[in-house]
């Protein structure tokens, strides 16, 4: 596929993916703002479907991105608890496209690279460490790619964002 027919967005991303020699694999679908909605599209994919939930403290000096199974529930209490707060809530749209750099249903690791002052603190849920491959949106919620887990670990080591395994 001719590479002018990416949203701009998706040709950041993999103009980031290619500099690192990171191959991915692409499926364009509908735009999809849930889980429940992507599901019908991941038939063919290989490996874990992930979500993202962009999260912040309570006084909003801090923001969290944690990366978990699609199907996996996240106690906000319990990870609070866990990163040293007393409470996380969901953050705005507004908040997710100034650290981020994307709209609400297009959450994905890859806008860490929109994050230049490291600000966002990545939660990645230790049970995908068993995954060979990972799924995300490329900061458009009309394609998945897929990228070995060993990629996207060094992608995440590229983007200078802290970053965790923990249980979720």
């Amino acid at each position: 596929m001719p590479q002018e027919t990416f949203c701009p967005q998706e040709k950041e991303v993999y103009a980031v993916l290619e500099s690192l020699g990171i191959s991915f694999t692409r499926v364009e679908h509908p735009p999809v703002f849930t889980v429940a909605q992507a599901r019908e599209h991941w038939a063919n994919l290989e490996g874990a479907r992930c979500k993202n939930l962009f999260l912040r403290d309570e006084k909003g000096k801090r923001h969290f991105l944690a990366i978990i199974e699609h199907e996996k529930n996240v106690d906000l209490k319990k990870l609070a608890l866990r990163v040293g707060e007393k409470r996380l809530s969901f953050a705005s749209p507004e908040r997710l496209r100034r650290y981020l750099g994307v709209d609400p249903g297009s959450v994905s690791p890859f806008g860490l690279i929109n994050d230049k002052k490291k600000e966002v603190e990545v939660l990645v849920d230790s049970d995908l460490e068993q995954a060979t491959f990972v799924n995300f949106h490329p900061n458009i919620n009309t394609v998945t790619i897929g990228l070995s887990l060993a990629d996207f670990q060094r992608f995440l080591h590229w983007t200078g964002n802290p970053v965790r395994f923990i249980r979720l």
